[in-house]
């Protein structure tokens, strides 16, 4: 009987054992299947999580191209059709380039080579871009400038000018120039005083790769709005010097002045071109 007893025992241990393994096979399962349930869960959330900022960097995109169109709506009747609007895009991504580029611009200005280098090669599917270079020019720098650009607009000294001259001869580019003058008193600001551009326009005039076409003022910060404009006034009148000397090459059709704050006093005093930042793209975004 005894031994009836033990044999009977095995078999309910043997019983549970096999239960208690089946059950803990099917917790097993079960955790296996609420752990996939959450893997599936938490890609679903990315998913969700990337398609929710691609939507917003598409409306961030939609709102910066309203934003600058509704903008440039309120400049352009301030802007007569004989003065060409310049887009200043320095430390702004190509996607704000873009935007404008919508909006009707084709002008656009930088003052950083390897900056703009990098845009350009991202914007390159928009072919009738017109880049305008307006910073202080390196001369590690300057070969680039001339490959990269369109329009040179700071073309500070005679020595710099004839560096240019020769990457562009060597280049085989012949690029669009304007001569940076210093009109007024400005520790911040390089560019030819009068009298050392008058004494230089005769080897201005034998630099055949150039394109020199006329003359970028910048206005000293801080002047009354009277002031300003008697800056500019003097970049039309040393313009009108420089015509009176005859050169053969060298050409004074384009006045390269005013940017956001003080473009209207610009145009008043002759300008042909203005340089837009702030009050197209609003605050620089570093």
């Amino acid at each position: 009987m005894a031994a009836e007893q033990t044999g009977a025992d095995n078999k309910l241990q043997k019983h549970s054992f096999d239960t208690m393994t089946a059950d803990a096979a099917d917790a097993m399962t079960a955790d296996a299947m609420t752990a996939d349930a959450m893997t599936a869960d938490a890609m679903t959330a990315d998913a969700m999580t990337a398609d929710a900022m691609t939507a917003d960097a598409m409306t961030a995109d939609a709102m910066t191209a309203d934003a600058i169109a509704s903008r440039l709506s309120t400049i352009r009747p301030r802007v007569p059709s004989s003065v060409k609007l310049i887009a200043v895009t320095k430390t702004f991504p190509s996607e704000i380039v873009r935007a404008a580029y919508a909006a009707g611009i084709r002008d656009f200005a930088e003052n950083k080579v390897q900056e703009s280098v990098e845009k350009q090669a991202q914007l390159a599917d928009l072919t009738d871009v017109v880049w305008h270079f307006i910073g202080h020019i390196q001369s590690n720098k300057s070969r680039k400038v001339v490959e990269h650009f369109d329009w040179i607009h700071s073309v500070d000294s005679l020595k710099l000018a004839a560096r240019l001259d020769r990457h562009a001869a060597e280049l085989g580019k012949q690029p669009t120039c304007c001569l940076q003058v210093k009109l007024a008193i400005d520790p911040t600001k390089d560019g030819f005083e009068r009298a050392d551009l008058l004494a230089a326009v005769p080897e201005l005039d034998q630099l055949m790769h150039l394109n020199i076409v006329g003359l970028m003022v910048i206005a000293p910060y801080g002047l009354s709005p009277a002031a300003t404009q008697k800056v500019f006034e003097r970049g039309q009148d040393l313009a009108t010097e420089i015509k009176a000397l005859t050169p053969n090459r060298l050409r004074m059709d384009e006045l390269s002045m005013g940017m956001s704050g003080d473009f209207e006093w610009a145009i008043a005093a002759g300008a042909t071109m203005i340089r837009l930042g702030s009050s197209l793209f609003g605050a620089r975004q570093r």
